[in-house]
């Protein structure tokens, strides 16, 4: 039976890291809760005596928060969550978690929620955003369009917003590409993809809802090719181009992809709907993007998978380390499908084979078909979309961020929903089933002073701590080693194991839980695990999971706290590895070269700013474990205005 007792004291390394006095290591734990106990109730003398200052100061005990002086009398606010985008036609886009329960809101202060908000990662100034729309290269400018609220952190009032970037780095916030001003997308200007033309033209296929809620598709166009900006965007006079077929209700109808040309010289491309419980993927033909023809058949169809949203199709090269235009279809390369599932909001995908005279796509295993196997991310992540970098000649893709606080939360800070690091997407070629995605190279542009540990030992039961100075925005390297005389020693067992349904990294096993303690308070009252667990079955064969556990990660109550992860391939002669970027309340973490992935988002009232530390730690109950890290500060991207665009520079 596992051991759940708490992380055990901080050992002291092999050498590698300076060994320190043996006063500042980690005390036992019931040392521990004396101080803390101790301390405690100094501090609540002290404020007993102290008149109301002002101060925002949030502390907590066994029980659970304390306010300050100034909002003890409060009487705490009961949570009411509030459903956002179903009614619409669209997937649930607030968090539900506080829906049948008296969650209280935690006294969320300036200085907290400022911290929350990301250095590198790019968000709007303000309110609401969701899904990547239609990004693209285009005359030496990255563009990337948004689902955005300009009038509310909340979602609804949908538009297109709009950003530049020379790097995926730094970016420039234009002004909205299209706003809900025709009765084809009164209800909202929806998700959508662009497609070069041979001429180098460009046009954007996106869903409008209709002033009756109907989901139709629309055709845009830049108002000026030649304004490398595109500033100005022009929706297609004979809108809409399509509208739900017969046997596709009228919110079932949404997000086509970028076309891709067919051997016939036509365009051919998908959206995504559904028919009773059962996913699907339609495909319709055109020479113009005016008229159309529907295609008999499907794509793909997977039952029991609900709504299909934000359909992505795109080739992946068996040979080759870079990445293809859309219309590449060839016996070198392989086509990758990927769904947004309405129905628990998470990106599937699956690597296959396309058909283009039968219009079908059949996934090389379909015990891990589209909808039921693989995930781009199993964490929050959603609504992804990739393009073709022509510049570099790779595929990126973008994911959607969402927020795992409370819609309350959200309001008071102003702002909600972030995007991922555009990540490289490749085919692993030593697995064949797997994608490996890996954060563009642009972004180590921002690393700035390094540090190195190399063979830290960290004994089975302890933690370690890596001095790196504030730990809120860092990229980190690391490959771990178990001991190999314990992988053999391991007893198997036929119990099945899950990051999810575990206890998280306080659950010990034999091989496992190891990893990285990221955004830790110095008490590790707050920490968000990031890990490996290795599991070994009655046949002796070892099965590696990957894991990141946020049930520890904040004391406020009003905060979803998971635990995500996948198991994760990982091949003989390989070391575990993990690539992790911390960014304030995001962390991203890569394993194994990024077969798999796991985003989260976690809001610490402790571990901020200068408190917020980097731990390693081993809770196995027999293995030891060293490992070897390079971990960088990150600087801040300049995400800003578009600065006078009346003399924009080409």
């Amino acid at each position: 039976m596992a051991d759940t007792r708490p992380f055990l004291p901080v050992s002291s390394s092999d050498g590698s890291i300076p060994s320190e006095p043996l006063a500042n290591r980690r005390k036992p734990m019931k040392v521990q809760l004396s101080i803390f106990f101790g301390l405690l109730t100094v501090g609540l003398l002290a404020a007993l005596l102290t008149s109301n200052n002002g101060s925002d100061f949030v502390t907590d005990n066994e029980h659970g928060p304390l306010v300050s002086s100034t909002t003890a009398t409060t009487k705490p606010e009961t949570l009411q969550a509030v459903s956002r985008g179903p009614a619409a036609g669209v997937s649930e886009k607030s968090n539900r978690l506080f829906a049948d329960e008296n969650t209280v809101a935690f006294p969320w202060n300036n200085s907290m929620l400022s911290w929350q908000r990301t250095a590198f990662h790019f968000q709007p100034e303000r309110n609401w955003m969701n899904d990547p729309n239609g990004p693209l290269f285009y005359k030496g400018w990255y563009h990337f369009f948004y689902q955005y609220n300009p009038h509310a952190p909340v979602w609804g009032d949908i538009v297109w917003g709009h950003a530049v970037s020379k790097d995926l780095i730094h970016w420039l916030h234009l002004p909205l590409a299209m706003v809900a001003d025709h009765t084809y997308d009164k209800s909202g200007v929806w998700t959508g993809s662009a497609t070069f033309l041979p001429d180098g033209k460009i046009v954007m296929l996106y869903t409008g809802s209709n002033a009756d809620a109907v989901q139709v598709q629309n055709l845009a166009y830049p108002a000026d090719h030649s304004d490398p900006l595109l500033i100005n965007w022009v929706k297609y006079s004979g809108n809409p181009v399509l509208v739900p077929p017969p046997g596709i209700l009228s919110k079932d109808f949404r997000d086509p992809t970028t076309a891709w040309l067919t051997s016939e010289g036509k365009w051919r491309f998908s959206i995504g709907s559904k028919i009773n419980k059962t996913g699907v993927a339609l495909v319709y033909d055109t020479k113009d993007f005016i008229n159309y023809e529907k295609l008999d058949g499907l794509l793909r169809a997977v039952d029991g998978t609900g709504m299909w949203e934000c359909v992505d199709f795109f080739p992946v090269s068996k040979t080759e380390e870079n990445g293809l235009d859309t219309s590449v279809n060839n016996p070198d390369v392989k086509h990758v499908m990927k769904v947004s599932l309405d129905d628990d909001r998470h990106d599937y995908y699956a690597v296959g084979t396309y058909n283009e005279k039968n219009v079908t796509f059949i996934p090389d295993d379909p015990e891990i078909d589209v909808g039921i196997g693989l995930r781009y991310d199993y964490g929050v992540y959603y609504a992804a979309k990739t393009f073709y970098d022509q510049n570099k000649n790779r595929r990126v893709l973008w994911g959607w961020i969402g927020e795992s606080d409370s819609e309350a939360a959200d309001l008071q800070k102003g702002w909600a929903s972030v995007q991922s690091i555009p990540r490289t997407v490749l085919l692993d070629k030593k697995t064949g089933t797997h994608l490996l995605q890996w954060p563009v190279e642009e972004i180590d542009s921002l690393r700035l002073n390094s540090y190195e540990f190399n063979q830290v030992t960290i004994q089975a039961g302890s933690v370690v701590p890596l001095e790196v100075g504030p730990a809120t925005q860092l990229d980190i390297m690391a490959e771990f080693e178990i001991d190999k005389e314990a992988l053999e020693k391991a007893t198997g067992s036929n119990v099945t194991f899950s990051c999810s349904s575990s206890g998280g990294a306080i659950e010990r096993g034999a091989l496992g839980p190891f990893g990285l303690l990221v955004l830790a308070d110095d008490s590790l009252s707050e920490r968000t695990p990031v890990y490996f667990y290795i599991a070994k079955g009655s046949d002796g064969n070892l099965k590696t999971f990957f894991c990141n556990d946020q049930s520890r990660s904040s004391v406020a109550p009003d905060v979803k706290k998971q635990i995500y992860g996948s198991m994760v391939p990982v091949l003989k002669g390989e070391n575990l590895s993990l690539r992790v970027l911390v960014d304030h309340s995001i962390i991203e973490s890569f394993a194994q070269g990024g077969r798999t992935v796991i985003t989260s988002r976690t809001y610490p009232t402790k571990a901020i700013y200068g408190a917020a530390k980097l731990f390693l730690f081993n809770n196995a109950t027999e293995a030891g474990v060293s490992a070897s890290l390079k971990i960088w500060q990150m600087n801040s991207a300049f995400i800003r205005p578009y600065p006078n665009l009346d003399n924009k520079s080409q």
